[in-house]
């Protein structure tokens, strides 16, 4: 225990002012203290009930698994477990030993057993088919018009790569964020097939209005919506910073991507509608678009961790948004 201080030469009145700014230190600390036990008690961050990225939250141990029983062999299955069997190979290669090993002695058909069964798998050589299309121009000897020949479906003149490239392309750009370069590289390594960056770029955006229907009933159902959340990020374009905005509800999700954060993006998206309420962040530019409006909880959430970071009437705000929650 630190030996406390004489206080003998201080006048009553002196005391009483010191006990008064002790009891109001004493009274912030069991504020701060009563906050940090609330905090403590609250359940710990995760990926699905904050904001936290699901690479960071706390995986559970996997059950161990079973041992194997037996040799990894197989004539009808392998009984330490494994891959099935193929019901349909497409081809089989049958292997029989031609004379004894041990005293050179030839074998018969009847001298052997099947001993094993396995499959081995491998992947086609995938090379692009390219169809020369050559169309020829008719000059008719009567009037002298040309006639062009018609041709199939899907070998018009234009671009050289056919649909099922443009699909594989917007699917492993859109659904597993390849960049351009290493959708390059894959066309190259896995199906010897050279697209440059500018191809596939002009490839997408000659795509893009198959998908203008879907994006226009989208739109209309968000500008139906009773609730919309909306939230934004930055997303790097050409070397510069622009926003992706995302806007929701129980329904749908468009993703809008402009090169502003200001709240001129939402009446864009929004055209007119004013929801009942809205889901957002503090960021004042997602604010005042509904009647009413709620705090996202995911954020709400991560500014409990740093109480004192927000100013008193943000704080406000705060607590009124989850209040009407």
């Amino acid at each position: 225990m630190p030996e406390l201080p004489n206080l003998d030469h201080l006048s009553h009145a002196e005391k009483d002012a010191l006990i008064r700014a002790l009891w109001q230190r004493l009274e912030a600390a069991e504020r701060r203290i009563a906050e940090l036990e609330a905090w403590l008690a609250e359940p710990g961050k995760t990926p699905d009930n904050s904001s936290l990225p699901p690479s960071q939250g706390q995986k559970p141990n996997q059950p161990e698994k079973a041992k194997r029983i037996g040799p990894r062999q197989g004539s009808l299955g392998r009984r330490g477990g494994g891959r099935a069997l193929s019901s349909h190979p497409e081809q089989t290669v049958v292997t029989k030993a031609p004379a004894c090993i041990h005293c050179r002695v030839a074998l018969t058909e009847a001298d052997q057993v099947l001993h094993g069964r396995y499959d081995k798998i491998d992947l086609p050589v995938v090379r692009p088919v390219v169809t020369r299309v050559e169309r020829y121009a008719g000059h008719c000897p009567c009037c002298g018009g040309i006639t062009l020949a018609p041709v199939p479906v899907g070998l018009e003149d234009g671009s050289p790569f056919s649909a099922n490239i443009v699909a594989l392309a917007i699917y492993l750009r859109f659904t597993h964020a390849i960049s351009y370069r290493r959708l390059t590289q894959m066309f190259l390594h896995l199906y010897a097939l050279r697209i440059s960056e500018g191809a596939l770029d002009t490839m997408l955006q000659r795509a893009k209005p198959c998908f203008d229907n879907e994006v226009a009933a989208i739109l209309a159902r968000l500008r139906r919506s009773r609730i919309v959340c909306s939230d934004e990020t930055t997303v790097r374009i050409d070397g510069r910073t622009h926003w992706d905005w995302v806007f929701q509800n129980d329904h749908v999700v468009i993703h809008v991507v402009r090169d502003s954060r200001a709240a001129a993006v939402v009446a864009e998206v929004m055209a007119g509608h004013r929801p009942h309420i809205w889901v957002s962040d503090l960021y004042g530019a997602q604010q005042g678009h509904a009647d009413l409006w709620q705090v996202c909880l995911a954020h709400y959430a991560d500014l409990r961790v740093m109480p004192t970071s927000l100013s008193q009437s943000a704080w406000t705000a705060v607590i009124a948004a989850a209040g009407a929650a």
